[in-house]
C-alpha cells in the first residue's frame, strides 16, 4: 500500500464516526499534490446537500484528531467540502447510488471516434460500466478505459 493510500484509509477511519454522529456520509478522501502543495481532501454529503457550516463542523473535529495522531509526514492543507454537482463515481457505493442517473464518461483513448460519452447508468460490475445513450443504445466500457465518470449536470 502506498503512503497516499495509507493516509487516505487512516483519514477515512477517523472521519466515519464524525460523519455518523452528524448525519453525514463520506463520498471520498484524497491526498494529492498540486502545484507543490499537498492537500488532504474529504468530500462529504447528506440528503439535501452539504452547507458551509457542515464542512466547518467536520473540519474542526477532523483537524484536531489529525493533529493529535500526526501520521502524515508532509505539511498539507486540509479541505472538507461537498463533492459538488458533477461528482465523480469511484467506489461501488457511488455506482450503486447512481444507477439510473445520467453520467458523463471520458475515456483515455478514442472509441468510435470520440472520447466523451453521456447516458444513463444501467449496470456496473468490478470491470465494466454500461450506459444507455439517448438513442436507447446500450454501450459498455471497460473500467480501465475510463479516465473519468461523473454525474452529468445541465445548467
Amino acid at each position: 500500500m502506498s503512503k497516499r493510500e495509507s493516509y487516505e484509509q487512516k483519514t477515512e477511519a477517523i472521519l466515519l464516526p464524525i460523519l455518523e454522529k452528524n448525519g453525514f456520509e463520506l463520498w471520498d478522501v484524497e491526498y494529492v499534490k498540486e502545484g507543490g502543495t499537498w492537500y488532504l481532501r474529504a468530500y462529504i454529503d447528506k440528503p439535501g446537500g452539504i452547507m458551509v457550516d457542515d464542512c466547518e463542523v467536520v473540519s474542526r473535529e477532523l483537524s484536531d484528531i489529525l493533529d493529535e495522531k500526526d501520521f502524515i509526514e508532509e505539511a498539507y492543507i486540509l479541505e472538507v467540502s461537498s463533492p459538488g454537482l458533477g461528482r465523480p463515481l469511484k467506489k461501488n457505493r457511488d455506482f450503486e447510488k447512481s444507477l439510473g442517473e445520467e453520467v458523463e464518461i471520458r475515456t483515455y483513448r478514442m472509441i468510435d471516434k470520440k472520447k466523451e460519452f453521456r447516458g444513463f447508468l444501467r449496470e456496473y460490475d468490478k470491470d465494466t460500466v454500461t450506459i444507455e445513450t439517448d438513442n436507447a443504445r446500450m454501450q459498455t466500457f471497460e473500467k480501465k478505459e475510463i479516465a473519468l465518470i461523473r454525474l452529468a449536470f445541465d445548467f
